[in-house]
């Protein structure tokens, strides 16, 4: 873990639906397999496959240097938090970064949408609230299967599929808009029709306004990460993945498929209606 004071936190992002990001931290404890964000760990010269999850960059000043940014430029109304690495990962629980973050929007009325595996967000619960009413917030909450053991596989130091949908209730219990993202699709790992059926099952069940999804997309230094993975847990499919990604994304085809095998899953298991606190805001862009 390495403290370090930020120059500047929120992160302009053309091309996405939402228009400014902010990552507590760099780098991740969550040593996903898959994990897009791994590269970001090159941009330090740091191993993004071998030490991902164990150089931790704590942007401890984050909450002041956000107050201040959301103080000078009055065109940031919503931000994306979580977009680079989990804001609710083990050493939120010590440094309370994001939990500062989220007061620091919620007194400039700025809104947010976080993105996280984890089930600490259920403490911000009260702090999210009251951004939720008065300029909007969501949670979107990372389950790409509810195997736990392949789970374990995949996601080694997250928890399990079962605690993270008991945040997803908590969350919507709480009136808070959460969706549940069903992401990565892993080709031949997660994208059976009864694998999916059981993550947008539980997500409804739990509350959930919606289940999103993508499919695993492999840029230079993921693609070695997870390739490592394939070594050791399943050689079986080199041969396979090799051919499906010849470049970062697999076919069309095949994400085709994916959707498809979602969409038919959302039509079976409705989102079940639950109250939800209402903004006073303007209607922002979000995550999802």
């Amino acid at each position: 873990m390495i403290e370090q004071r930020a120059k500047s936190v929120i992160n302009a992002v053309p091309g996405m639906p939402f228009s400014w990001s902010i990552n507590p931290y760099r780098g991740c404890y969550h040593q996903c397999r898959f994990c897009y964000a791994r590269r970001t760990h090159t941009f330090l010269e740091e191993d993004g496959v071998g030490r991902w999850g164990s150089r931790i960059y704590v942007k401890v000043n984050a909450p002041a240097v956000v107050r201040g940014e959301v103080a000078r430029n009055r065109k940031i109304r919503h931000v994306a938090i979580g977009t680079a690495t989990d804001p609710y990962q083990p050493l939120e629980g010590r440094y309370r970064v994001t939990r500062g973050i989220l007061e620091a929007l919620r007194d400039h009325g700025v809104s947010a949408g976080i993105i996280t595996r984890s089930p600490l967000v259920v403490r911000d619960i009260d702090v999210l609230r009251v951004l939720a009413r008065v300029a909007g917030a969501s949670v979107s909450v990372s389950v790409a299967t509810m195997d736990a053991a392949l789970a374990r596989d995949i996601e080694p130091t997250v928890a399990p599929p079962a605690q993270r949908m008991r945040a997803v209730r908590m969350l919507a219990d709480a009136g808070i808009t959460v969706h549940v993202a069903l992401a990565p699709v892993l080709p031949q790992i997660t994208d059976a029709p009864a694998q999916i059926d059981a993550v947008v099952r539980a997500a409804q069940e739990a509350g959930a306004a919606r289940v999103w999804h993508n499919a695993l997309n492999l840029h230079d230094i993921t693609r070695d990460a997870f390739f490592g993975y394939l070594r050791e847990r399943n050689p079986e499919l080199i041969a396979s993945y090799a051919a499906l990604y010849r470049g970062r994304y697999a076919p069309q085809t095949v994400a085709d498929e994916i959707d498809a095998r979602v969409a038919s899953a959302r039509a079976r298991f409705p989102a079940q209606p639950v109250e939800r606190i209402r903004s006073c805001a303007p209607t922002q862009l979000s995550l999802v």
